[in-house]
């Protein structure tokens, strides 16, 4: 393991053959209203059972040589992150058409949204492949960031069934509708990437002096 810069946070970056040991959160000071969904989640002892189910995908799709890919080890870090600008960006784009685009927009719309859903299918199998990474209680926030992004993908995919079967309204709803459970993913992934440093990286930035540095805390 890593030690810590004296200059330097401590950090909870999961890396792979260097995965931090499970821990149970320790509630001392108060978060704001907003970020305690998130807290809770850490300490959801229910999603561990669920994780176990996720688990055997998760180290089939983080062997080599898929590694190199699931796991962003030929561009040194996680690749997770930058491939979720796909789907959330098409599918954004298309609940904005049908918000404010008008009749002449739901050709553009469907397109985005059969697009998107294209695209989310990678993003969620290298996020899956980064699940048997994270440690406790890390993990059941992904768990359930994994499961409220499944929901939108399958509302997304409804949706846009919905449209080409000729139900506009119906394809509307199921959009609107899904960017609730969408958005919550994003929160909750944000919660991974920002709070808790999760995500997967080359060992040799942890030897350049930079940071942030592996390790738990010790007190």
């Amino acid at each position: 393991m890593a030690t810590t810069h004296p200059d330097q946070p401590v950090s909870n970056v999961p890396l792979p053959n260097d995965r931090l040991p499970d821990v149970e959160p320790v509630r001392r000071t108060p978060l704001p209203l907003a970020a305690q969904p998130a807290r809770w989640l850490e300490g959801w002892r229910a999603a561990d059972a669920a994780g176990r189910v996720m688990a055997p995908l998760s180290r089939a799709l983080a062997r080599p040589p898929l590694d190199r890919w699931t796991l962003g080890k030929t561009l040194g870090h996680a690749i997770h992150p930058a491939l979720t600008d796909l789907p959330i960006g098409f599918w954004t784009s298309a609940v904005t058409l049908d918000v404010i685009g008008g009749p002449d927009a739901r050709r553009s719309a469907q397109q985005l949204l059969g697009i998107g859903t294209l695209s989310a299918l990678p993003t969620a199998l290298t996020g899956v492949a980064e699940w048997d990474q994270i440690p406790r209680p890390e993990s059941r926030v992904a768990t359930a960031h994994a499961a409220l992004n499944g929901v939108a993908m399958v509302l997304f995919a409804g949706s846009y069934v919905a449209r080409r079967r000729g139900r506009y309204a119906v394809g509307v709803g199921l959009g609107l509708a899904a960017s609730v459970p969408a958005t919550a993913a994003g929160v909750l992934g944000g919660h991974l990437t920002g709070v808790r440093h999760v995500g997967i990286r080359d060992p040799a930035y942890n030897a350049d002096d930079v940071g942030p540095q592996v390790q738990r805390p010790t007190s």
